[in-house]
């Protein structure tokens, strides 16, 4: 079994900052890539930063120089660094891991976690 766990929303003003964390736990062999997809209320998933295993990062153009994605591979965790957040940041945040497991390539979702954006 595979878990994502992710930590870190909650409630933060115009222009503040906030820091996701996902840990990934369970029998897996490695980690492909993880990525971090947000969800606002009546909008589809979108995706918002991705990094690979081999450290390649790439950003919704709507988050560039603003947000961080980075990892910690003996943690089997990566983390989304916010910054200058507005209000249309505001979402659900999910992790999502592509790995590969004993079975083969399976990819998982975090349960998510809410960031609002708001004075």
């Amino acid at each position: 079994q595979v878990q994502l766990v992710e930590s870190g929303g909650g409630l933060v003003q115009p222009g503040g900052s906030l820091r996701l964390s996902c840990a990934a736990s369970g029998s897996f062999r490695s980690i492909n890539a993880m990525a971090w997809y947000r969800q606002a209320p009546g909008k589809e998933r979108e995706p918002v930063a991705i990094i690979t295993s081999g450290g390649s990062t790439n950003y919704a153009d709507s988050v560039k120089g603003r947000f961080t994605i980075s990892r910690d591979g003996a943690k089997n965790t990566v983390y989304l660094q916010m910054t200058s957040l507005n209000p249309e940041d505001t979402a659900v945040y999910y992790c999502h891991a592509d790995l590969l497991t004993f079975i083969g390539r399976q990819d998982y979702w975090g349960q998510g976690t809410q960031v609002t954006v708001s004075s």
